[in-house]
């Protein structure tokens, strides 16, 4: 693992890839060179794609809050999925006067433009509904999960952009049998950056997460499911905190190898505001456990 960004001429964060046919679409959040309030200062969502894992073309900006008139801040961490022909995006921001919650931004093509739907997908009124991931499961049943401190989730519709809401939102029970014992709000290891798929008829929720003790920078754990809404069960820790305190987790298989997006600040003039994504190989040992590829 040699931490090397994937992009050089902007910062990026939050990494989201989805595979289609023998593309890799990367999603990313963008951290502007010039802050605002000496806080994450992020407008508007970047694709970048290849076919070789070397190779990547910008597609340049293909969302942004400029797109989105009920929202004034913080375009966080975004996830995509194609489903019956369209591109479903995923996306957490504040919404104008009051909190966090979801948008989706839908279009004909991978690379956009997309366009809002008008109005959030989630909205709860509070600051957990960041940090979507979304899945579609063997049955065809899609699920959305999100949250910081809390992980929640919906049973999204067929239309992906609306929820089963006779189930509405369900709350995770935060065990530390689940997430782990940690540092975070509800005392397990579980912060944000929900990362949702299935491998090898086993469910997988990685996450970006904080060990015990004050002053922790965020590291890369997971849990695992026999089922898409739990019991949950910690798996452990995948990626040890770096020096960037906060960390987001990208997995996908394309072309026969297993990957690993994540961020840190290695870019010159990089910080905590100023992130840059990377990507690793890992692999999955005979229980299931994630392991980064030596």
């Amino acid at each position: 693992m040699d931490n090397t960004p994937i992009v050089k001429s902007i910062y990026t964060a939050d990494p989201a890839p989805m595979v289609s046919g023998d593309t890799l679409y990367l999603y990313t959040t963008h951290d502007e060179d010039e802050l605002i309030n000496d806080f994450y200062t992020m407008f508007d969502w970047r694709c970048f794609s290849t076919q070789d894992m070397e190779h990547w073309t910008d597609h340049g900006k293909i969302f942004s809050l400029d797109d989105i008139e009920w929202a004034d801040d913080r375009a966080w961490a975004p996830q995509c999925i194609e489903r019956n022909g369209k591109y479903y995006l995923y996306c957490p921001v504040h919404k104008t006067g009051s909190g966090m919650a979801i948008a989706v931004g839908v279009s004909d093509s991978p690379v956009g433009p997309f366009k809002d739907l008008g109005h959030p997908l989630v909205d709860e009124g509070d600051w957990n509904d960041i940090d979507p991931t979304v899945f579609i499961d063997d049955d065809g049943q899609a699920y959305l999960y999100f949250g910081n401190p809390e992980l929640r989730y919906v049973k999204l519709n067929e239309d992906m952009v609306s929820f089963d809401e006779t189930v509405g939102i369900v709350k995770v029970p935060m065990t530390v049998e689940s997430f782990g014992k940690g540092g975070h709000m509800t005392g397990t290891t579980y912060g944000e950056g929900p990362w949702f798929y299935k491998k090898n008829g086993l469910y997988y929720m990685v996450f970006a997460a904080f060990g015990e003790g004050k002053g922790r920078n965020e590291h890369l754990a997971y849990a695992t499911s026999q089922g898409p809404t739990g019991p949950w069960t910690y798996g452990g820790v995948i990626m040890e905190e770096g020096k960037c305190f906060t960390n987001h987790p990208g997995i996908c298989d394309f072309k026969g190898r297993s990957y690993l997006f994540y961020h840190n600040d290695r870019l010159p003039g990089g910080s905590l505001f100023h992130r840059s994504v990377c990507v690793t190989e890992i692999e999955y040992g005979a229980d299931g456990k994630i392991l980064l590829k030596k």
